[in-house]
């Protein structure tokens, strides 16, 4: 199955139609750059991406 990207969260997934961190159905197969935040409160990445939460995200979004 092909990994999708959530367009409001930049949250990757793979399974449904829903983003699971924040429900949105806006997803996208289009992204670029992977990354997996371990601790968000110590990740200068995550913290200029305004990501809050540990898993895989997506880099760029289209």
């Amino acid at each position: 199955m092909k990994s999708k990207a959530c367009k409001i969260c930049k949250k990757i997934y793979e399974e449904g139609d829903k983003c699971p961190k924040c429900d949105a159905k806006e997803s996208t197969d289009s992204f670029k750059g992977r990354i997996f935040v371990v601790d968000p409160e110590k990740s200068e990445i995550a913290k200029k991406l305004k990501i809050t939460s540990k898993g895989n995200y997506a880099v760029k979004v289209r």
